[in-house]
């Protein structure tokens, strides 16, 4: 499930978003191989110009993804 992102003060260095265009999930573990973003690298810290790899869909498109617990 998912809940609005965008706000980057609702979310920590580990949060998984998913954009809400082609379900694209950003996972900081993983980074972005597309934009030489190393493993590591929280969604706040991705670089202005970054977009979606699938869809180039904006930052402001993700969605927050609720971990099931």
């Amino acid at each position: 499930m998912a809940c609005p992102g965008g706000d980057n003060s609702k979310i920590d260095d580990s949060t998984r978003l998913e954009c809400k265009i082609c379900w694209h999930v950003y996972d900081p573990a993983e980074g972005d191989d597309y934009w030489q973003v190393p493993p590591g690298t929280p969604f706040s810290k991705l670089p202005d110009h970054w977009s979606c790899p699938n869809c180039d869909g904006r930052k402001d498109d993700f969605m927050v993804l609720e971990e099931e617990r």
